[in-house]
């Protein structure tokens, strides 16, 4: 018998985990069923689950690989001289992963997916856990790119890392639930909002 190649593997595990994730966005997480991603995916019972054992083993697959490919971007960018701005940094990653993370998934569908997915952490510790992990991560990413600012003289000293890590992971978390909710906004439009607010003179009020 023929070895199964790695690329294959590889392959028919994207096949399933963008199938699923069109399907969670679609219908709903609680109204989707294995059989659902079967049809989806074109794939038997037996080729799934070689894959994944559940549907909570899907969205456990989908939100760690969007944590893994967020945390990619971001440490890129710390690496970038200068660091891009917090408004290019945050619309550029917000477009890969919202607007052009499925396709044949519309925007304010995966907005929905993601807040489902927020919920479902309220009975599965184990989602839970890795929405904890991805959320401290990222607060340790946007420290590391306050303190690349920092370097190249784009913020002050006296600015706390944390709270800006926060501040920011909040914006980005509005902006989901904002398509999510109503499904008017883009990440072009956050990223003019945030320009403007970032060329506010503060200092010449005082």
């Amino acid at each position: 018998m023929a070895r199964v190649s790695q690329e294959h593997l590889d392959a028919r595990r994207r096949q399933i985990l963008d199938g699923a994730a069109r399907c969670f966005a679609r219908n709903g997480f609680h109204a989707t069923s294995m059989q659902d991603v079967f049809a989806e995916v074109g794939l038997s019972a037996g080729a799934v689950y070689r894959y994944f054992n559940g549907k909570e083993a899907l969205v456990g697959a989908i939100a760690q690989e969007a944590f893994a490919g967020i945390r990619s971007a971001f440490e890129e960018a710390s690496r970038a001289t200068p660091p891009p701005t917090p408004d290019v940094l945050l619309g550029g990653v917000l477009r890969l992963f919202l607007e052009e993370r499925i396709p044949g998934a519309d925007r304010q569908a995966f907005a929905r997916l993601i807040i489902q997915v927020w919920t479902e952490t309220l009975r599965d510790e184990g989602l839970a856990a890795t929405l904890a992990e991805g959320y401290h991560g990222m607060r340790a990413l946007w420290a590391e790119l306050v303190e690349a600012y920092r370097r190249n003289g784009l913020m002050r000293a006296d600015v706390d890392a944390d709270h800006v890590a926060r501040t920011l992971i909040a914006t980005a978390q509005g902006y989901i639930a904002q398509q999510a909710l109503f499904g008017d906004v883009s990440a072009d439009m956050l990223v003019d909002g945030l320009n403007g607010l970032m060329s506010m003179d503060v200092q010449s009020r005082s």
